[in-house]
């Protein structure tokens, strides 16, 4: 039995001119993480990617909380002024002793 085909990717080769500080933190950093320097740039190349090419709006995450709660009419409508009541939801009975 032969092993699958191994997928090979595509690498096309990038020349970076770095200043005497760039190139020392990018030696430190291949020191201490032990990372090939060319993987710590496409780490940092595709870190940057996700917080440049992320589109989120202000407030992004607040649309997440909306409707967390599900849609139980039994939910105060002032849950927010009332934060530290206890809920239908949250709050427990103890059994009768």
């Amino acid at each position: 039995m032969t092993d699958p085909p191994r997928h090979r990717r595509v690498r096309e080769p990038v020349q970076v001119y770095l200043d005497e500080a760039d190139r020392s933190l990018l030696e430190e950093l291949a020191a201490r993480t032990g990372l090939p320097r060319a993987e710590l740039l496409r780490r940092g190349l595709r870190r940057m990617a996700d917080e440049v090419l992320t589109e989120r709006a202000p407030g992004w995450s607040f649309d997440r909380l909306v409707g967390a709660l599900g849609d139980d009419a039994s939910l105060p409508s002032d849950l927010a002024a009332r934060h530290d009541e206890p809920t239908p939801a949250t709050s427990t009975t103890s059994a009768p002793s």
